[in-house]
This record gives C-alpha cells, sequence and structure tokens, in this order.
C-alpha cells in the first residue's frame, strides 16, 4: 500500500521567502499558507546536446575496476555489508561500461563560487533532435535571513536524487531481484540557500554514490557499503555514466545494459547529532511513494546512519575498490587509529571514499533531524524545520516546472531516453 506525507505542507507567499515550518507546523516571520498536495505531471524535457571531447580522463566506474574474464563478463561478486559479508552468485556485469561507438565527455565546471545562473545546453542523446539552448536563473537563491536561521547541526543540504539501474539485458525491473545497482546523486547547495523557480543550476559540485547492494537499508541490521563513484562533476560528467551501453563478448554475443532509472527526488541534510552523523531526505516526487520505493527501501520521510571508512584500513575482500580516496593528509590525520568516524561532506568531496549507510528505526528523520544542544536559544530553526521548507520550495518548484520529469531538467537528460519515475512494478 503506498504511504502518504506525514507532515503539513507549509505554503509561501507568492512573492516573498517561505516560512519556518516544523513537523508541529510552526509558522516564522515570513508568513505562509497550506499548501494543496501536488498532483504528478507528466512533460517532456529538453533534449541533452552531446559535448565536444575533452582531454580530461574519465573516472572510471565501480564496475570498471573490476576486471574481465574471457566470457566478457565481471567477475567480482556484490559488495555486500562490510561488517557481515557474504558471497551470492556472481552475475554478469556491464554497468556503466562505455561501447566503443564514439560516446564523448567535455571538461566541467568545478568552480565553488555559487552562480544564480544555470546555463544548460543539451541534445536528445540518440541525435535524433536538435539543439535546445536554456539560460535560465537557477532555482537556488542566496537568503541572509536562511543563513541566520540554519543551525549548525545541518552540515551540507540540497537535493537528493535515488536511481537504480536494471541488471544486463532488464530494461525494466518488474521486482528489485533485477536490479543490478542503486544510486545516489547529491547536489549540494550553500548553507543559507533557498528554493525558488527553475532547474537547479550545475555548479560542478554534482557526486554520484553507488550502492551494490540493489535496496537501501531498511533496519538497523542493514549496513550497507557505499561507494563514491563520481564528486565535484559537472552535469555533463554525471549523465555520462547514466546512459545505457552495448559491449560485445565472445560466448553471448552484444550485451546491453540498460540506462539508470530515476526512483525519487528531494531534499537532503547531512546533520551531526553528536556521536553519529544522518544523510536525511525528504522527498518531492513522486508525490506519494508506492511499493516500488518502498520495497527498495526508501520513505516519504527517512534517513540512514552514516559512518566513513579509514582507508589506512584494509575491509573485506569483496568489499574493496582496487584503488582508495586521495585525502590529504591532514584529513587522514583526523581518523586518528579509528576504523570508522561519523560521516563529513568533506569525504563525499572524494572518489573511492567507502562509506557504510545503515537503516533507522521508525521515526527516523526526527531523529536524525532534531534540534541539537549547540543551536538552543540562538533563534534558530531545528534541522527539520529548515528540511521542511526546503521541501515546501521544491514542491513549488517541481509543480511550476515538469512535475515529475524535473528529474529530467534539472540533470539535462532526455525523457525519452530514460524511463520515468517507477510507481509500479
Amino acid at each position: 500500500m503506498a504511504g502518504t506525507r506525514s507532515s503539513a505542507r507549509q505554503a509561501a507567499a507568492a512573492a516573498a521567502s517561505s516560512s519556518p515550518n516544523s513537523s508541529q507546523s510552526k509558522q516564522g516571520s515570513d508568513g505562509g499558507a497550506a499548501g494543496s498536495k501536488r498532483k504528478a505531471g507528466a512533460g517532456a524535457s529538453p533534449k541533452a546536446k552531446r559535448g565536444k571531447k575533452g582531454d580530461k580522463k574519465e573516472q572510471a566506474t565501480l564496475e570498471e575496476t573490476m576486471p574481465r574474464d574471457e566470457t566478457g563478463t565481471k567477475d567480482g561478486v556484490e559488495i555486500e555489508d562490510a561488517t557481515e559479508p557474504k558471497q551470492e552468485a556472481a552475475e554478469e556485469k556491464g554497468v556503466n561500461e562505455k561501447a566503443q561507438n564514439g560516446k564523448e565527455t567535455s571538461e566541467h565546471d568545478q568552480g565553488p563560487e555559487v552562480d544564480n545562473t544555470a546555463n544548460v545546453e543539451y541534445t536528445s542523446q540518440n541525435g535524433g533532435q536538435s539543439a535546445v539552448e536554456t539560460n535560465e536563473k537557477s532555482a537556488v537563491e542566496t537568503s541572509t535571513q536562511r543563513e541566520e536561521s540554519t543551525p549548525s547541526s545541518i552540515l551540507e543540504k540540497g537535493i537528493i536524487y535515488f536511481f537504480e539501474r536494471g541488471r544486463v539485458g532488464v530494461d525494466e525491473p518488474s521486482n528489485p531481484d533485477e536490479i543490478a545497482r542503486s544510486y545516489i546523486v547529491l547536489r549540494p547547495m550553500p548553507h543559507g540557500a533557498k528554493l525558488g523557480e527553475g532547474p537547479i543550476g550545475d555548479e560542478g559540485q554534482n557526486r554520484l554514490l553507488a550502492l551494490p547492494k540493489k535496496v537501501l537499508p531498511k533496519s538497523p541490521k542493514d549496513r550497507f557499503m557505499t561507494f563514491v563513484e563520481k564528486a565535484k562533476v559537472g552535469l555533463e560528467d554525471l549523465r555520462a555514466s547514466m546512459g545505457s551501453s552495448d559491449y560485445a563478448t565472445k560466448t553471448a554475443g552484444t550485451r546491453h545494459t540498460p540506462a539508470m532509472a530515476p526512483l525519487a527526488e528531494g531534499v537532503y541534510a547531512i546533520t551531526s547529532t553528536g556521536r553519529e552523523s544522518h544523510l536525511a531526505y525528504i522527498l518531492t516526487i513522486p508525490s506519494e511513494v508506492t511499493e516500488v520505493q518502498l520495497d527498495i527501501g526508501l520513505q516519504q520521510r527517512g534517513s540512514f546512519v552514516t559512518s566513513v571508512k579509514n582507508p589506512s584500513y584494509s575491509g573485506p575482500a569483496n568489499a574493496n575498490l582496487p584503488k582508495g580516496p586521495e585525502y590529504p593528509q591532514e584529513l587522514l590525520d583526523e581518523f586518528r587509529s579509528l576504523r570508522w568516524m561519523p560521516l563529513q561532506p568533506k569525504h563525499l568531496d572524494y572518489e573511492n571514499t567507502q562509506l557504510l549507510l545503515i537503516g533507522h528505526k521508525e521515526q527516523a528523520l526526527e531523529k536524525a533531524a532534531g534540534q541539537q544542544n549547540q543551536d538552543e536559544g540562538d533563534g534558530k530553526d531545528q534541522p527539520i524545520e529548515e528540511m521542511e521548507k526546503l521541501e515546501h520550495e521544491d514542491e513549488i518548484r517541481v509543480e511550476h516546472l515538469k512535475g515529475d520529469d524535473t528529474v529530467f531538467v534539472d540533470l539535462g537528460l532526455s525523457s525519452k531516453d530514460y524511463p520515468k519515475v517507477q510507481t509500479t512494478w
């Protein structure tokens, strides 16, 4: 049975920033009335344009680091829980392999400065449409008032997307067993930013996280290793990992790796509760979670406990990458002799960072986004209030943009080349 949103929507005045909202429907200085639930939209998105070839070497994907055998399949088994590893039957891998057919990538902007203008230029990946250039104002806006009210226990906030990729030859999985990998895309925003209208601008700070497990952790017993596959990249570099591809094998002929399929979009915050850090989220797309999201391990509002692995220590054989993250010495020193430490956003800026996602019990968001001692009495919002304001702004943005197809608009993808947001198996 489909899940529903568990908190009341807070509306914003048409020309003003939204008011501080809490799970108890608190109102602040900006004011606002309750908004209605968004209806799922379905509009065609602009087409993606193939970029010019750059001279920057593309980061190898998680699957590309695993050797091929003579049949053309990957011989690495699925990476399981780092604390309780177990072997599953090896399956043929073709995920993110680039077919030798002239796919191109280009240099991406990695500038840290925030620019409120999103210049996205793209065409359909199948070359069937002419270029569509947009020069739209980014939805991310700076706000002094928001900077002052955002609590320090929110280490980072932004837009989050959840994706899955079917097994080789399975374009539309009919159950979780037909999923090869799950993915998370994080697009961080400035600490004091709010959301207006339009797509999210490309600041070259995007991250792609790969989860070798088919689903997300659903309970404290689930402790799943996750890897930073791409860090601080532009949308063009991100898109290069998301499309479909074909590759040849000696025994099975040409094999097809399907494109990533969107599961959900929303807002996120990396929060600190002292001894732990959390990846908390509230979903905007779909407007109501269905069996698909629930089977994957997503709730309308949820969070995961997050720990990052000390690369100086080796892990289980089936949970290691050939190359670890290239942390600077000062970051390595922070681990001291610890094998794990609470995740900080700076760890996610290095490819091959290994982190553990641990499931929560019920009321996970409230535990992850509760007010901390350092923010009491300073006029700061509770983390959950900031997240609810951000989600309400995202809901309005999605309604005015492309509904569920906002995922494609945000990432510069052609909706014709990717599956729609899945709500039924």
